[in-house]
């Protein structure tokens, strides 16, 4: 059974619980995936489903490889062009349960609620940001004067080395990378409107392409 699909962060709100308690939860909408091919272990050294999901866009937007993909005389392949394009892998003795043109749903996260998932996604691009922001610094006295209020102070050795040490935090880049989140609780997953809440903050803008897998450390 495949335990891990792709879905799309709508944004943050709250729910209530039995005894009152107001929870922030995170909304995802899990829409339906089309298996438009298959990766096999003996061929491509790995088992996984080539899914295309979201809104069809126009023919002139896609390149002709990825236009192959949905559409291939050869294979007899006809499906409507999708927006996104992804691989989620699956277990050997999965692979074979699925066929190219099935529709993957949120039904297969029926059985996640009140169970823990992990999130993968890309997190929020902050641009070129100093050490206080980036890294959390305390930065130095605020009394007026001090001439070092966000620097990061002293950064490089002595004689020996006489160089800057590798994964020094400096200031830099911030965000727009990968970012998984571990064991968030799923609170409800709405097959009807096929979305799913989970309780806590999710990597990303709204909008945005995330991964949703079964916990690895929930047992």
């Amino acid at each position: 059974m495949i335990q891990n699909l792709f879905g799309k962060k709508i944004g943050m709100t709250q729910i209530f619980n039995k005894k009152g308690e107001a929870i922030p939860v995170t909304v995802i909408k899990v829409e339906d995936s089309l298996v438009v091919d298959k990766k096999i272990e003996e061929k491509e050294g790995y088992n996984a489903l080539k899914i295309g999901f979201g809104d069809n866009v126009k023919p002139k937007n896609l390149s002709k490889p990825i236009k192959g993909i949905f559409k291939n005389e050869k294979k007899n392949i006809n499906f409507p062009f999708k927006k996104t394009l992804k691989e989620i892998k699956v277990d050997k003795e999965d692979i074979d349960k699925y066929k190219i043109g099935d529709v993957i749903t949120i039904e297969i996260f029926r059985e996640f609620e009140n169970k823990k998932v992990d999130i993968v996604g890309i997190t929020k691009g902050k641009g070129t940001q100093g050490v206080m922001k980036r890294w959390g610094f305390k930065g130095g006295r605020a009394s007026h004067g001090s001439m070092s209020h966000r620097r990061p102070g002293s950064i490089g050795s002595n004689t020996f080395p006489a160089r800057v040490l590798k994964n020094k935090k400096m200031a830099g880049r911030m965000g727009g990378r990968k970012f998984t989140v571990l064991n968030l609780n799923v609170e409800k997953v709405d097959i009807e409107n096929k979305f799913m809440l989970v309780k806590g903050a999710v990597p990303g803008n709204n909008n945005q392409i995330v991964l949703i897998r079964k916990s690895k450390k929930d047992n």
